[in-house]
């Protein structure tokens, strides 16, 4: 894995061939594809999507996809999909410690739980959160969703990641997004287990945010995504294909290996992005900005304005605003707000909420700064402040954030979290 190529830029119309001369000339599907290979198209979109938001890819591959056997049901009771719900949706204000990474041997597939769920995987609305936690490389052992694509954020640990278009590297500080219905391994380097957080997301694939009156730069840029050049592997030993389909797993048996694409072009495919590229538009007059400031890939809905998923981060950056009350504000929001912290501290929440834990705000249950947050940025000197070597993030839905059962009941439940705000005191006396 060292050493990787990648060919930039998002959404791109991308040509790849790991053979010279793999690649069709002039049309997708010849009568005879060069190097007798099989010719199949991908589509994550329509056939009929809009151009611009067309995602299609022609692969060039060993055999056809089909060459495998039937499906059969594979047993994993901690992965859960949306609309099915074990337990009720609590209001309250939730949050977790790390989920523990594993003892025994435990591969990516089986070290996967779902933290909550919201919308409905079958009509394609809303998405499922969940957490990884693994020691031990997945061999030949494939997985997939059909249920949505998927949006890896790494913790700790470096993902080594053979997909049906080519390998990725990707470590703490970058994210992995991985196209509903494209095939996956992972590899897990020896003494660096690995634990991450995932967005499963059943809706729109994501796009760039657009930038409005920020103009033509800032945020993310399409330069900075990267897609992997054409790998593969004519490897005729046995591997078992995992797929999630309508919430459920499914297990089918191959002959062969399914990373035997020679060639591939189109834009749906997987991509990866460094954090620390992201440009960070901030205040610099008054008043804290909403964190909408901060969002790197979105997922529209049908209501304009207002997203299936956001993907937001709060990376280092300079708070330099004056006679302002810094953090993050006191407020209720229509969207729910899922947290989870990559490094460092959360400058609303200084204890409790550590590298790998997570929280949960549901719509319209309030929330903000505890109260020792709130006393000592009250009294603040307001010079420059620099934030560094902190990254935490956020999955934003316009749909309520539902809980497991695993999640409410995991020992990694802090019971006592609302207790952050029981020191806040009445300061009001009548007078200015």
């Amino acid at each position: 894995m060292k050493n990787l190529k990648y060919m930039t830029g998002f959404n791109n119309e991308h040509e790849t061939e790991a053979l010279e001369n793999a690649l069709p000339k002039g049309q997708f599907s010849p009568q005879k594809v060069n190097y007798k290979l099989y010719a199949e198209q991908f589509s994550s979109t329509a056939f009929t999507a809009p151009r611009h938001a067309n995602r299609r890819t022609w692969t060039y591959r060993i055999r056809p996809s089909i060459a495998m056997g039937d499906f059969a049901p594979y047993a994993h009771a901690l992965i859960k999909t949306a609309p099915d719900s074990d337990i009720p949706c609590p209001p309250n204000v939730l949050r977790w410690n790390p989920i523990p990474l594993p003892e025994k041997s435990t591969d990516f597939v089986d070290g996967l739980v779902t933290i909550g769920t919201n919308g409905d995987a079958k009509t394609q609305i809303g998405m499922g959160i969940h957490c990884y936690a693994a020691n031990t490389s997945m061999g030949n052992k494939v997985f997939y969703s059909s249920d949505g694509e998927m949006l890896f954020v790494p913790q700790e640990g470096k993902l080594n990641v053979k997909t049906e278009f080519g390998l990725l590297s990707v470590a703490p500080g970058e994210i992995m997004v991985i196209p509903r219905g494209v095939r996956f391994s992972i590899d897990v380097s020896k003494d660096e287990p690995i634990r991450g957080y995932i967005c499963e997301n059943y809706g729109h694939p994501f796009v760039l945010p657009e930038r409005g009156p920020v103009g033509a730069n800032g945020y993310s840029n399409q330069r900075d995504f990267l897609y992997p050049v054409a790998w593969f592997e004519d490897n005729d030993t046995a591997h078992t294909v995992i797929n999630k389909f309508c919430g459920n797993l499914y297990a089918a048996e191959m002959d062969h290996s399914p990373f035997d694409v020679v060639a591939w072009v189109g834009n749906s495919a997987p991509y990866k992005y460094d954090l620390a590229n992201f440009n960070v538009m901030n205040t610099v007059s008054f008043d804290h900005p909403d964190p909408s400031i901060f969002t790197v890939l979105t997922s529209p809905s049908e209501l304009e304005g207002t997203a299936n998923v956001d993907f937001v981060i709060f990376p280092p950056r300079w708070m330099v605003a004056e006679n302002t009350f810094r953090p993050p504000y006191y407020h209720r929001n229509v969207m729910s707000e899922f947290m989870g912290l990559i490094e460092g501290t959360y400058d609303a929440k200084e204890h409790g909420f550590v590298p790998g834990g997570m929280s949960l705000h549901n719509c319209m249950t309030p929330h903000g700064p505890e109260a020792e947050v709130f006393e000592k940025a009250s009294n603040a000197d307001l010079a420059p402040q620099q934030y560094k070597d902190t990254l935490a993030f956020m999955f934003e839905s316009r749909y309520a954030i539902a809980p497991t059962a695993y999640a409410m009941q995991s020992p990694q439940r802090q019971k006592d979290y609302i207790n952050c705000w029981s020191g806040l005191k009445k300061y009001f006396d009548g007078n200015l």
